[in-house]
């Protein structure tokens, strides 16, 4: 008899758990649960356009949004409706089918929003389908082999050439959003070409070290690729920061 206590223990917490609820109202608790989670992945405590806040909700597998309000995330904040679904099992003890429920809820999202504080309160799903967003700009890929073929290559006891590196850079016809800064002391010639993608505030950049004897081409490491971190410069090209640690 012992070996039957356990199991029957189980199932009466289960059971507590879900007493005075139907199962609708388990569904909706989840789907609930799901925009929460929805809240968590879209949260920034940056400014961002209100658009792109429901972009990223609408990237989210699970997540329709219905209405987007405002206008950033400055000041009042933005508004965010989203459906998403909940389930819950259906038949007593012994489950034999699922209720599916799609509830709608409004999340608020501000640079003074705490995480997880997005007062997600469940609302009526606007009529119409869910919005429709187009894909976000694409970021120029730099050219890391062509740059690094390009460049010239210097002997020892020679000394770089930056109107020769100038050349060789522009023979790449670079997208023009990537930025070009170039950078000279003494016979080294620094190399930097730079791109920010859209809302990210980790820029793309390779770097490249004309020298004599040898020509570099690298990408420095996401820490010094951060804005106000200087890992992008021209002057990190000449003379290299050491690896973060």
């Amino acid at each position: 008899m012992r070996r039957f206590v356990i199991p029957l223990v189980v199932l009466l917490a289960a059971g507590c758990g879900q007493l005075g609820r139907s199962p609708e109202d388990v569904a909706a608790a989840d789907a609930r649960k799901a925009a929460e989670r929805a809240g968590d992945r879209v949260y920034d405590s940056r400014v961002r356009p209100a658009r792109d806040m429901g972009h990223r909700a609408a990237d989210l597998d699970g997540v329709e949004v219905m209405r987007v309000t405002g206008v950033s995330t400055a000041g009042d904040g933005v508004r965010l409706v989203l459906r998403t679904e909940g389930t819950a099992p259906e038949g007593g003890w012994f489950p034999s089918s699922t209720v599916t429920v799609r509830r709608c809820f409004e999340l608020r999202f501000s640079t003074t929003t705490e995480w997880r504080h997005y007062g997600t309160r469940q609302v009526p799903c606007p009529s119409g389908a869910p919005l429709a967003f187009p894909p976000w700009p694409k970021t120029p890929e730099i050219p890391f082999e062509r740059l690094g073929k390009a460049l010239p290559r210097v002997p020892k006891g020679g000394r770089a050439d930056e109107a020769k590196i100038r050349a060789a850079v522009a023979s790449l016809r670079l997208d023009p959003a990537i930025r070009r800064e170039f950078a000279a002391r003494g016979d080294v010639v620094g190399v930097a070409l730079t791109v920010k993608p859209y809302g990210s505030d980790v820029f793309d950049c390779v770097l490249a070290r004309v020298a004599p004897g040898r020509t570099n081409v690298w990408t420095p490491p996401r820490m010094q690729r951060m804005a106000g971190e200087g890992g992008c410069g021209a002057g990190n090209a000449v003379d290299p920061l050491p690896p973060p640690h």
